[in-house]
C-alpha cells in the first residue's frame, strides 16, 4: 500500500508539474524558442564583427617563411646578398684578375661566374609588424558602426522576442476564452438534456409532439458540434504553444479572460518603442558612414618594422645573417575625379533621408497608438453591452422554457431563444478575443513594458 501511495503522489506531482502558468511559459519561451536563439547568435556575430573593426587599430604581426631554389643570376646574387654571403668572386673578380695578370685586362666580356651561377637554395624567416597611425578617422568610424550594429541586432532580437511573447500571451488568453465558452455551452447542453427529458415525458402523456423532441435533439447536436469545434481549437492552440516553447505542452493554467487597460501615456510608449529605437540607431549608423566617406580627404599614415634572417639552409647562421627594417608611409590622394566628394554627398543625403524616416516612424507609431486605444474603447463598450444582452438572453430562455412546460409557447420558440443565447455567448467570446489582441498589440508597441 505504501508503494502504491507513493506512486500515486508522484503521478499527481508530475500532473501538476506539466500544467504551466503564463509566467513560466514566458521564461521557457525566452530560453528555448528556436527563433530567439537564432537572434541571440546574430547578436554574438555582431559583437565579433565589432572586435574585427576595433582590432585594426592594433595593426598586424606576420611571420613569413620563404623557401626557394634558383639558378637565375639575379635571384642567386640576391639570395647571397640577403644572407650577407656575397663575395667579390660573385662579380667575376677571379676571371678579371687572371686576365689582368696575363697582361690582357678584359673590361667588356661578361663574367661567367656572375651570369651563370650554380643553383642555390634560399630560406628566409621574417617577422613583420604593420600598424596604422592615422586613417582619417576611418577605423574609429567603422568601429562605431559595428557597435551600432550590435545594438541593432539586439533590438532585432528584442522585436522578435516581443512578437513571440505577443503570440504566446494571445494563445493563453485565447485558450482561456475557449474554455470559458465551452463551460457556458456545457451548461446549455445540460439544460438541453433536461429539456429533452421534459419533452420526452410530455410526449408520453400527450402534451407534446415528436417533432418537438426532434427539434431539441437537433439543437443538442448543434451545441455538441460547437463544443467539439472549441475542443479542436484548444488542441491546435496546444500544438502552437508547444511550437513556440520548443517542447511538448499538454496542459496550461489559463489566466483570467479580462485584461485591464494598460496605464501608460503615449510618450512612455514612444520612448520604449523598439521600432523607433531601431530607427534612431540606423540614424547613428548613417552619421558614421558620412565620417567613413570623409576620411578620403585625409592622408593615411602607417608604420612598419621587420626582422629577418636568410641562408641557404633553414635558420643557418641565423644570428649572423639577421637584419631589420623600420619605416613609415604617408599616402594622400590629391585628386580622383571628384569621386570622394560624390560619395560624401551621397552619404549625407542618406543621413537626411534616414532622419525623415525616424520622424515618419514616430508619427506612424503615434497613429497606431491612437488607433489601438480607440479600438479598445469600442470593444469595452461592446463587451459591456453584450454582457447585458447575454443576461437578457438567459432570462428569456428560462422564461420560454417555463412557458413551454405550461404549453404557453412552442418548442420552436424555445429553440429560437436558446439559439439567441448561444449567439450572444459566441459574440462575447469574439469581442473579448479582439480586445485582448489589441491590448497585446499596445503592449508590443511599448516594448512589453506593461
Amino acid at each position: 500500500m505504501k508503494y502504491l501511495f507513493a506512486i500515486l503522489i508522484l503521478n499527481l506531482s508530475l500532473l501538476n508539474a506539466s500544467s504551466i502558468t503564463l509566467d513560466e511559459a514566458l521564461d521557457i519561451l525566452k530560453e528555448d524558442n528556436l527563433e530567439i536563439k537564432s537572434a541571440s547568435l546574430e547578436v554574438k556575430s555582431a559583437r565579433e564583427n565589432a572586435k574585427t573593426a576595433s582590432g585594426s587599430n592594433w595593426g598586424k604581426l606576420d611571420f613569413i617563411q620563404d623557401i626557394a631554389r634558383s639558378d637565375d643570376a639575379g635571384n642567386v646574387f640576391g639570395f647571397k646578398l640577403s644572407s650577407r654571403e656575397a663575395t667579390f668572386g660573385d662579380f667575376g673578380a677571379e676571371e678579371f684578375m687572371n686576365n689582368y695578370m696575363a697582361g690582357n685586362p678584359d673590361y667588356t666580356t661578361p663574367p661567367h661566374d656572375l651570369n651563370y651561377p650554380d643553383s642555390r637554395s634560399y630560406y628566409q624567416s621574417k617577422l613583420k609588424y604593420e600598424i596604422p597611425l592615422f586613417t582619417g578617422f576611418k577605423i574609429s568610424s567603422y568601429t562605431n558602426i559595428m557597435n551600432s550594429m550590435i545594438k541593432m541586432k539586439s533590438l532585432d532580437k528584442t522585436k522578435l522576442q516581443q512578437e513571440k511573447v505577443y503570440e504566446l500571451k494571445k494563445s493563453f488568453y485565447d485558450m482561456a476564452l475557449l474554455r470559458t465558452s465551452e463551460e457556458n455551452l456545457n451548461v446549455i447542453l445540460k439544460n438541453i438534456d433536461i429539456l429533452e427529458n421534459i419533452t420526452q415525458n410530455m410526449i408520453e402523456v400527450g402534451y407534446a409532439k415528436k417533432v418537438d423532441l426532434l427539434e431539441v435533439k437537433a439543437k443538442k447536436g448543434n451545441v455538441e458540434r460547437l463544443i467539439s469545434q472549441m475542443q479542436s481549437n484548444q488542441k491546435l492552440l496546444y500544438h502552437y504553444i508547444s511550437f513556440l516553447l520548443n517542447q511538448k505542452i499538454t496542459d496550461i493554467q489559463t489566466p483570467s479572460t479580462d485584461i485591464e487597460m494598460p496605464n501608460l501615456s503615449d510618450e512612455e510608449i514612444l520612448n520604449a518603442n523598439v521600432d523607433i529605437q531601431r530607427a534612431n540607431n540606423g540614424l547613428e549608423i548613417r552619421k558614421n558612414m558620412v565620417g567613413v566617406e570623409q576620411s578620403a580627404y585625409y592622408p593615411m599614415v602607417g608604420a612598419f618594422g621587420e626582422i629577418a634572417t636568410a641562408d641557404d639552409t633553414f635558420l643557418g647562421d641565423a644570428n649572423d645573417h639577421k637584419s631589420y627594417t623600420v619605416g613609415a608611409r604617408l599616402t594622400w590622394n590629391i585628386f580622383n575625379g571628384g569621386i570622394d566628394g560624390a560619395n560624401i554627398e551621397k552619404s549625407r543625403l542618406e543621413f537626411i533621408k534616414t532622419q525623415n524616416q525616424v520622424a515618419l516612424a514616430k508619427s506612424g507609431i503615434s497613429l497606431k497608438i491612437q488607433k489601438i486605444r480607440t479600438e479598445i474603447e469600442t470593444f469595452d463598450a461592446n463587451i459591456k453591452s453584450l454582457k447585458k444582452e447575454l443576461n437578457l438572453a438567459n432570462e428569456i430562455y428560462s422564461n420560454y422554457e417555463g412557458r413551454y412546460k405550461e404549453k404557453l409557447s412552442s418548442m420552436s420558440d424555445v429553440i429560437i431563444k436558446q439559439s439567441q443565447q448561444i449567439e450572444k455567448i459566441l459574440q462575447l467570446q469574439q469581442v473579448k478575443n479582439k480586445r485582448n489582441e489589441r491590448i497585446f498589440a499596445l503592449e508590443k508597441l511599448a516594448n512589453g513594458d506593461i
